[in-house]
């Protein structure tokens, strides 16, 4: 493609005689071509002594510049080494010249000019590296190296950071390199040396690169951006690198860690050193408070810089100035950093790609994103013109009339449209930022709010843990005034005060947290809201905060995508974050505790209904539980080789089985293999079946009920199996079929009735199934069956003693005793689903029960069944309303469909006194009879 038949653009000529002069050097251009040439010339004395050096060489490269540049990298790769540095210095001034006329005419998009750029920059770097890494090995300096080791450098590798390792170099850019060494390469008495040998090259590297000869340089090569510059070598080991970035590497230098790559050397160790360090980049939870630290680098850079408070042309900084490039870079990579840990996605060097990433994402909007995209492209091409114009690294607007009439020219615009655009442009980028970052100061709460709450509580906050910090206390104070006319407005202002008194004195930390609360201030009216409605849900979050993370994504707020949806969530979610065993089951509690946390702030909000909720918690524990299952089996199968025979399932029972969770449910849990019981497993530490599938249940069990760092998932109860406590914690599915078969209690088989497979093999999981069904038709006897569950509920009588009115689940007539008639319609009836409702409706065709019998016990569990949900958000255990703040008050009733505590009061006792009279007319007799 030539560059005339993709020209869109032209410069002016600033300079007539100049541009005169640069057209008399080409004869026979076309006049496009020769407009082009006297333009660029006229503007620039840089690109003027370009022509005259490389007369003979452009015009070909203008008829076909793909081409003329592809031929000059060949022939630098057949370059010797010792005449690489005249030749590289050739192939920039080429490469700048076609280039700068690429960009004048608009043949190429910025892009592309940006990108061949760089490319050349890489080629240059490895060129240079290859030859004085070469001159050590021939020299034998780099001991155990041969001349084989040459393509990977001997172990060395070269980072391109900044804009060269986003692709994105200016027209005259430096370089900025970080040169680092394998180190477990070499011996250890080889080290110094090896050490003392990468230090030489990469001097004479930079060198080669940077330094002025009569051909000109190559880049100017910036390597201080190294750990600890001032005393650390220009080539460091990759040990004391990673060292340094756990122990003291700081925010900036993990935005610089975003755009990095490997340019040159040895590809494979410097791969293997960004993995390494990608833990370091991309911390696991969302960082807000790299806002706090972008904000203090940009005041710093314009206290350093001594930048103007205000926007005046003349002179502005177009990269470090308000409104300018690097806004839009610190913009981009805080907005990465705060969220890449989470999002792989988001890990993307460029700044447009970035942009676009996070609109993407949904942590832009996209006209934001749109509106930075295209200022940032206008911003680097004026740039590029400041540079053309001399090949000085400078990004200042002229300050003389002159030079300012020069860039217009250069650009092709009228003056003062230019300035118009320019002011606009940087004006808009800087409001914009603005309002990202913080602002430097912050009104204080009004008085009469503060003074309206307990002054003593609100003192004592700068003695927590999560105020212990100056930087915490510091962003704590601007949020100040927000939470307490908060909590000045809530319906219990000192209750609401108290309860976020104790979540802020359980944080164990808080500028994480204070600074994600104050980029998203949504999130402090939702704790505000916890907090003055549940206030053991603000205890609990004040020891899991991380929870808040899920609330600002973009999806928080959506419906329940159902039982599929989530599991294949959570397995897609595994398998992007990979790990070992301990990574992935940290990974499964933080999206457990913020899937629960979800649930839990729709029930609370009305978003959804009590027993939508309900079916909510369930698919969430299911899709864990069959998400664990696998993992806690590959883990233990390293050791023990993989489950023999046909493998295990696990079986949720209870509530579980039945997809009827509420906030605080544990799980009841029954895990069966099938293998034969007299082989051992196939590992390196081979195991009796029996003795296998035990271990590992134990392991997985200790998987979701073990407390760690981020918290535990789940209590489990296990007392479902057969002979409860008293048997194995596996059954093989021989000895279970048996033993319910000839030797299970009735409340087993009433317990089966709810049973379902949650994770196992899928023919396993089929005829456990089949036999659960089969079972139920085989020992659904009505007598036999009712006998056991009066016998049952005489049991729970004597051992249990109801908490009072407000106990939903334990006392006559109330949520267990509804159950275990249910589940004896479901016994008897053969009745495959699972619910309550649908074991009354059996009970109905089977005859034991009436419509009237059904209505009343439906009707009585559902208010109970409510209750118990709301209770158990609130708080643990049974929660009397009449100890509740009003906001937890009208959260019950809202939930139960009541007007006030005593009506919700007397229905219960109305209700459950009729579904009471039902069980007593339906077993009473029979319990005489049990007895007797």
């Amino acid at each position: 493609m030539t560059i005339a038949g993709s020209m869109t653009r032209c410069p002016r000529p600033f300079d007539a005689e100049r541009a005169d002069e640069a057209a008399g050097l080409f004869s026979g251009l076309a006049p496009e071509l020769a407009g082009l040439v006297r333009g660029a010339a006229g503007c620039s004395p840089y690109l003027h002594s370009l022509m005259e050096k490389e007369r003979e060489w452009l015009p070909a490269a203008l008829d076909a510049p793909d081409e003329a540049l592809a031929r000059e990298r060949a022939d630098l790769g057949e370059t010797p080494p010792d005449r690489m540095a005249d030749a590289l210095r050739r192939g920039k001034r080429r490469f700048s010249l076609a280039l700068a006329l690429a960009d004048l005419s608009g043949a190429w998009p910025l892009e592309r000019i940006t990108a061949t750029l760089t490319d050349f920059a890489d080629l240059a770097t490895s060129l240079a590296l290859r030859a004085t890494i070469g001159a050590e090995i021939s020299r034998g300096k780099l001991p155990g190296v041969g001349e084989e080791q040459l393509g990977e450098a001997g172990g060395m590798f070269v980072l391109a950071m900044g804009k060269m390792g986003a692709w994105e170099l200016n027209y005259s850019s430096d370089i900025d390199l970080i040169c680092l060494f394998d180190e477990d390469r070499f011996e250890r008495d080889d080290f110094a040396e090896a050490r003392a040998s990468f230090v030489r090259a990469t001097k004479r590297m930079a060198a080669m690169l940077s330094d002025p000869t009569a051909q000109g340089y190559v880049f100017r090569t910036d390597l201080r951006l190294r750990p600890d510059p001032s005393v650390t070598p220009v080539c460091m080991a990759t040990g004391a690198a990673e060292a340094y970035y756990e122990s003291v590497g700081r925010t900036w230098e993990r935005g610089a860690y975003i755009k990095a790559r490997t340019c040159a050397g040895c590809a494979e160790a410097g791969e293997r050193f960004l993995a390494t360090l990608s833990p370091f980049v991309w911390r696991r939870h969302l960082d807000f408070a790299a806002i706090e630290d972008a904000h203090d680098m940009r005041l710093l850079i314009r206290k350093h810089k001594a930048l103007s408070a205000d926007i005046s042309l003349p002179g502005h900084d177009m990269k470090l100035g308000r409104g300018g490039i690097r806004e839009i870079e610190f913009f981009t990579q805080t907005r990465q950093l705060i969220s890449g840990g989470r999002d792989s996605d988001l890990r993307v060097r460029g700044t447009e790609e970035g942009l676009a990433r996070l609109a993407q994402k949904g942590w832009v909007a996209q006209d934001t994103a749109d509106l930075l995209t295209e200022r940032y492209r206008a911003h680097r091409e004026v740039e590029h013109r400041l540079q053309m114009v001399r090949d000085a690294q400078t990004q200042k607007l002229p300050t003389s009339d002159e030079e300012f009439d020069r860039l217009a020219a250069f650009m092709d615009m009228d003056r003062a449209d230019m300035e118009r655009d320019l002011l606009g442009r940087l004006t808009e980028v800087h409001e914009l930022i603005e309002s990202f970052f913080r602002q430097d100061g912050r009104a204080a709460a009004p008085a009469e709010i503060a003074d309206s709450l307990d002054q003593e509580v609100i003192s004592r906050w700068t003695t927590y843990p999560a105020l212990r910090s100056e930087r915490a206390v510091e962003i704590f104070e601007r949020l100040k005034p927000d939470v307490l006319s908060g909590l000045a407005q809530a319906t219990q202002p000192e209750e609401a005060l108290k309860a976020f008194d104790e979540f802020l004195s359980g944080l164990p930390a808080g500028v994480q947290l204070f600074a994600m609360f104050e980029a998203n201030p949504q999130l402090v009216d939702l704790l505000l809201d916890v907090v003055g409605t549940a206030p053991s849900l603000a205890r609990h979050l004040s020891r899991n905060s991380s929870v808040f993370e899920a609330v600002i994504a973009e999806d928080f707020f959506s419906v329940w995508p159902g039982r599929e949806e989530i599991a294949n969530r959570l397995a897609a979610h595994l398998e992007a974050k990979g790990g070992d065993y301990e990574k992935l089951l940290d990974e499964v509690r933080i999206w457990c505790k913020e899937m629960h946390f979800r649930i839990g702030v729709h029930h609370l909000r009305g978003l959804v209904k009590g027993e939508e909720a309900a079916e909510q918690y369930a698919d969430l524990a299911q899709a864990v539980v069959a998400a664990l299952w696998p993992l806690a089996q590959r883990n233990f199968a390293e050791r023990h080789g993989p489950p023999p025979g046909r493998g295990g399932a696990v079986v949720g029972l209870g509530s579980l089985g039945a997809s009827m969770l509420h906030a605080r449910s544990d799980l009841d849990l029954v895990v069966l293999y099938d293998a034969d019981p007299d082989a051992f497993s196939d590992g390196a530490k081979p195991l009796e079946v029996p003795t296998y599938y035990a271990r590992l249940t134990r392991a997985f069990v200790t998987a979701l009920t073990a407390p760690t760092a981020v918290g535990k998932m789940y209590d489990v109860d296990m007392r479902l199996r057969p002979s409860g406590n008293h048997g194995p914690v596996a059954t093989s599915w021989s000895a279970f079929q048996s033993y319910q078969r000839n030797s299970a209690w009735v409340w087993e088989h009433l317990a089966l009735s709810r049973a379902r497979v949650i994770a196992g093999p899928q023919d396993l999981a089929a005829e456990t199934e089949a036999f659960r069904l089969e079972l139920m038709g085989l020992k659904g006897e009505a007598d036999i069956v009712l006998e056991g569950v009066a016998e049952m509920r005489q049991r729970i009588l004597e051992a249990k003693t109801p908490a009072g009115v407000w106990d939903p689940k334990i006392g006559p007539g109330r949520m267990q005793e509804i159950e275990l008639t249910a589940n004896a319609g479901a016994v008897i009836a053969a009745e495959p689903s699972r619910t309550v409702a649908a074991g009354l409706r059996a009970g109905v065709r089977v005859g034991f029960l009436s419509e009237e019998d059904m209505a009343a016990l439906e009707s009585a569990y559902m208010l109970c069944w409510r209750l118990m949900l709301a209770s158990r958000l609130l708080g643990e255990g049974t929660v009397n309303p009449n100890e509740l703040g009003k906001s937890a008050v009208a959260f019950v009733l809202r939930e139960t469909g009541r007007d006030s505590v005593s009506d919700l009061a007397r229905d219960i006792q109305e209700e459950v006194a009729k579904s009471k009279e039902v069980i007593d007319r339906l077993l009473d007799g029979r319990a005489k009879s049990n007895a007797s």
